[in-house]
């Protein structure tokens, strides 16, 4: 078996999740979070649409993780999101957390919202 060594931008890759918080990047986060390609913070979820509208120059598919399980978001955010040329992704939490770090390693234009399962 050959091993490579992943090399990430300066976006960090989520190291872990449990009930209420995500390890991203070796620090923990309590709640909700986004992180990209601009760091990681606290977010508010659905009706915080700002702070996910302020990455539509910095990336091309924003994954939205929905929790422990699978659930549509509302279709005004889908919406206005596609409207700001950010595709949307969705996703249970666990799941969105793997594809985001594959693609993260791949240096995609990528960033993750997530709600705690």
């Amino acid at each position: 078996m050959r091993l490579n060594q992943v090399t990430f931008t300066d976006a960090k890759p989520v190291d872990g999740y449990g009930p209420g918080f995500f390890r991203i990047g070796g620090e923990v986060f309590e709640g909700a979070v986004l992180t990209g390609p601009t760091g990681t913070k606290a977010w508010g979820q659905y009706t915080d649409v700002q702070p996910l509208l302020d990455l539509s120059e910095e990336v091309d598919v924003l994954f939205i993780g929905t929790g422990k399980e699978m659930a549509h978001i509302p279709g005004d955010l889908r919406s206005t999101l596609e409207a700001a040329g950010i595709g949307v992704e969705v996703m249970n939490s666990p799941a969105a957390c793997r594809t985001y770090n594959v693609l993260l390693s791949e240096g995609r234009r990528i960033a993750l919202a997530l709600i705690p399962v």
